[in-house]
């Protein structure tokens, strides 16, 4: 069979758009998750059910944004999204408050190393509890946010001649840009706030924090609210493209895990760029294998970063005593 290098071109120029475009929202989740461990050193296991409620709550924005026509039908989905947010916030908020914060910060360390088994085993009970209360309440038939701009795409091209022909989706292309500007929105909050000052002082050094008038505790819920939050807004961006369901959480916080560690674990722009290496391995690895064998590429490509750079792409190698 001869090689036909114009197609194997357009196909890989198609992957790497699909790819930098799906990997931009997974960074967003990533950055959620990252902020969660970074601060709190907690594993959560609930993070992909945060998102699948951030989906939900996009989705039912979305209706009453529609109703209204407030900024018309190709922007309310993404407004939607934003909104999905400050909902997922006060949620996340709730469950540390009444929950997570039993067997974390101070508490967590008073447990010694029991405290990570009780905070394994609590996160997933909640995302059990997420996952079937959500499966009452929303029902298991699949749904989407369904926007003009998702069926329509930018034609770029024609290129290498008249050979090469590139689409790119307009919907996804909207979604990677404000994905992109809440990461670097929060990347400021973080870097210059006295609120990110604060949420790093607790997540460095708690014991310090506390004597310097710091309440780790706070800090620790915002964190875990914003963890929540900002994933939740990756995922409202993802359901005006993806169809979902109660369970899709299971999909996604597997490979927030993989962009987390491949980014480096605590590194909040790390996360971002894991994930967005997440995306493009993806998307490339269909040029050569069947679309079912996606993660499975994913997941080679950790276990080589794991074997030859431990500490992640973009994390600071640790010399412990």
């Amino acid at each position: 069979m001869e090689f036909d290098l114009p197609l194997f071109v357009e196909n890989l120029l198609q992957s790497l758009v699909a790819g930098l475009l799906t990997g931009a929202l997974y960074g967003l989740m990533c950055v959620g998750l990252s902020l969660i461990f970074g601060v709190m050193r907690v594993i959560n296991f609930a993070q992909g059910d945060f998102m699948m409620l951030g989906m939900y709550a996009a989705y039912y924005a979305f209706g009453l944004l529609g109703a209204h026509a407030l900024l018309g039908e190709a922007a309310d989905p993404y407004l939607a999204a934003l909104l999905a947010g400050p909902a997922v916030f006060v949620a996340g908020v709730a469950v540390h408050r009444f929950l997570v914060s039993r067997v974390t910060g101070m508490r967590g360390a008073a447990l010694e190393s029991e405290g990570h088994y009780a905070q394994l085993i609590l996160t997933l009970g909640i995302a059990l509890v997420l996952q079937n209360g959500g499966l009452f309440v929303f029902g298991s038939a699949p749904v989407s946010i369904s926007t003009p701009l998702s069926s329509s795409a930018w034609d770029i091209g024609p290129l290498y001649g008249d050979m090469v022909e590139i689409f790119v989706n307009q919907g996804q292309t909207y979604a990677a840009i404000i994905a992109v500007v809440v990461v670097i929105a929060f990347v400021l909050l973080m870097g210059r706030s006295r609120l990110g000052k604060s949420l790093r002082a607790a997540a460095d050094n708690p014991e310090a924090a506390v004597y310097m008038g710091i309440d780790v505790e706070r800090a620790h819920r915002l964190a875990f609210g914003f963890g929540c939050a900002i994933t939740a807004i990756g995922g409202g961006l993802l359901a005006s493209g993806s169809p979902f369901q109660p369970y899709v959480g299971l999909e996604y916080v597997i490979i927030m895990y993989a962009g987390v560690v491949l980014g480096g674990l605590g590194s909040v722009s790390g996360a971002f760029f894991g994930g967005l290496t997440i995306g493009l391995v993806q998307q490339l690895s269909t040029l050569f294998l069947p679309i079912q064998l996606q993660n499975t590429a994913i997941f080679v490509v950790f276990l080589a970063i794991v074997l030859l750079r431990p500490q992640g792409l973009f994390g600071a190698s640790l010399r412990r005593a």
